[in-house]
């Protein structure tokens, strides 16, 4: 994953950034943990800058912070692409 993320200045623009450097859902759990900690703070960034979209920035900061820090806690990513059994 790029270590920097062009320049957003809006939640749409910052989704579409974010989306396009995520990692393979196979991915490492480094490498994820890499990226929810960038997300966070491009979402923190972008609620201070996109004022109209301030609420929802800080939620998806928020909730990647919280994942990257899940991954801190259990070395696992249990994030998207896992199975639940039925």
């Amino acid at each position: 994953m790029a270590e920097s993320v062009p320049e957003v200045r809006t939640l749409s623009q910052a989704h579409a950034v974010l989306e396009a450097i995520r990692p393979a859902l196979d991915a490492p759990s480094a490498e994820w943990l890499r990226y929810y900690l960038c997300s966070a703070r491009v979402y923190a960034e972008v609620a201070e800058i996109d004022r109209g979209h301030h609420h929802e920035a800080m939620y998806w900061a928020d909730r990647e912070r919280r994942k990257a820090e899940a991954i801190k806690r259990t070395g696992v990513h249990g994030g998207p692409g896992r199975v639940v059994q039925v």
